[in-house]
C-alpha cells in the first residue's frame, strides 16, 4: 500500500490547498483562448472553425461565437491565426449558466 494512501486514511480526506493557496501546477495548465477583435477578420475567423475539433467556434455575420464551455484548449485556432489569438490564462471556468460560457467576439479586423 501506497504510503499517502496509508496518511489519507489516518488524517483523513487530503487534498491541496486550494483556493487558499494556488496550485503551482496550474501555471502549466492549457487554457481557452482569448481572442483579438481588431485581428479578426472573417476569413481568419472561418479558419479558426475550420480546425476547431470540437466545435467550439463558429462565425455569424461579423462575430466569432466562442463556447467556452465545449472548448478543449487544444491550440489549434492559435496555431491557425497566432496574430488574432493569445492564451486567456483563465482555468477557473465554472458558471451557474449555461449562456454564461458563450462568448460573442466582434469581428473588427474587417472594418479598417
Amino acid at each position: 500500500m501506497p504510503l499517502w494512501f496509508a496518511r489519507g486514511l489516518r488524517r483523513g480526506v487530503v487534498t491541496t490547498r486550494y483556493p487558499a493557496r494556488p496550485d503551482e501546477s496550474a501555471a502549466w495548465l492549457p487554457t481557452p483562448p482569448a481572442f483579438r477583435s481588431r485581428q479578426l477578420t472573417r476569413d481568419v475567423a472561418d479558419r479558426m472553425v475550420a480546425v476547431c475539433p470540437a466545435t467550439a467556434l463558429r462565425r455569424r455575420d461579423d462575430t466569432l461565437i466562442f463556447d467556452v464551455g465545449a472548448c478543449t484548449a487544444c491550440g489549434r485556432c492559435a496555431a491557425a491565426a497566432p496574430h488574432a489569438v493569445t492564451s486567456s490564462s483563465e482555468f477557473e471556468l465554472a458558471s451557474t449558466t449555461r449562456s454564461a460560457l458563450v462568448k460573442k467576439i466582434p469581428i473588427l479586423g474587417d472594418l479598417r
